[in-house]
């Protein structure tokens, strides 16, 4: 009996043992065993969260690579940490390190936007319990009177595109209907050739969010896009595998990106011999100010623009003095 009771003893402690077959197994499913969400590592959400801001939040193209730029840097910033273990005192040490980057006060709001929004997600799929990024100060901006041409620059730059350039059509096209538009540089690299309507004088712009806006398109406008069509676009779908569906076309028969749009403006600004801070943007600026100095109303230029809010197109009755002169002067019993 004392023997037997000796043998069960010893097979029972072979069991407990680390080199016992259960104890084997066991731990090979521990090691296979995927950790916690919460724990994973705060890089592998960032794919999920740049899915959730196209598909579910809509936003453009560009702000989706700016926040997925933004993260990247916080990323790098924080070594790769679990945002579970991070206090709020490491994210504002992560903001005082932005403002020793020489960045822009806008691109620190901007990234300190991404932080709230990439919390927020992993707070909804339930990796973290509370938001602390939403602790986080904004950024105080400084509201800039954006730089406008005259009328007699937008001249002397839409008339720079010469017959001596390689494709003067398509580039005196682009920027009369820069001008004409109002359009971003995106916004007209995307502008297909269904979208635009010659005989009826506008064009259907695809802005923020993919939101659907109508464009008008003036006399000049219409006919250097007509003549960019029939003298200089056959060329370039002849050397396309397909059909491109846009209307703005490079000398391979590809859509004309934002930063050849970009360099194209330049080129043409400086022929011009206009100031090198010109972008796109700034015909944009231009397209806004000339319409409310000529009187139009101002929840009409926030169509034209796209604007979401009335109070971004506010800033362009600050650009124009004289507008506010000729009002002042209407209405006012002593002017």
């Amino acid at each position: 009996m004392r023997a037997e009771t000796t043998w069960i003893d010893g097979i029972r402690r072979s069991l407990l043992t680390s080199e016992s077959p259960v104890s084997r197994l066991k731990d090979r499913l521990l090691k296979k065993a995927p950790s916690p969400p919460k724990r994973q590592a705060s890089q592998q959400w960032s794919h999920a969260f740049v899915e959730y801001l196209r598909s579910e939040c809509h936003l453009s193209d560009n702000t989706v690579v700016a926040y997925q730029r933004d993260l990247r840097r916080f990323h790098d910033w924080s070594g790769g940490r679990s945002v579970v273990e991070m206090k709020i005192a490491e994210l504002s040490d992560f903001v005082a390190w932005l403002n020793t980057q020489n960045l822009a006060p806008a691109s620190i709001a901007r990234h300190i936007v991404a932080l709230r929004m990439f919390f927020r997600y992993l707070q909804l799929e339930g990796v973290l319990v509370e938001n602390l990024a939403e602790l986080l100060g904004s950024q105080k901006l400084w509201q800039r009177i954006p730089d406008v041409l005259s009328p007699g620059m937008i001249e002397a730059f839409l008339e720079a595109p010469k017959p001596f350039d390689p494709y003067w059509r398509r580039d005196r096209a682009l920027l009369e209907c820069l001008y004409a538009t109002g359009c971003r540089a995106s916004e007209l690299s995307n502008l297909k050739l269904e979208d635009v309507h010659l005989e009826d004088g506008y064009c259907l712009a695809y802005g923020k969010g993919n939101k659907q806006r109508v464009t008008p398109l003036g006399r000049k406008a219409r006919e250097a896009i007509a003549l960019y069509l029939e003298e200089e676009r056959p060329q370039f779908t002849k050397v396309a595998k397909a059909p491109p569906p846009w209307l703005l076309l490079s000398r391979r028969g590809r859509r004309l990106r934002r930063e050849a749009i970009w360099e194209l403006v330049k080129r043409y600004a400086a022929r011009a011999r206009l100031p090198d801070t010109i972008s796109p943007h700034t015909l944009r600026h231009s397209f806004a100010t000339h319409l409310l100095a000529g009187g139009a109303d101002l929840r009409q230029v926030q169509e034209m623009l796209g604007h979401a809010s009335i109070a971004t197109t506010q800033i362009y009755t600050h650009v124009d003095q004289s507008r506010l002169k000729k009002v002042h002067q209407q209405f006012h019993p002593r002017a």
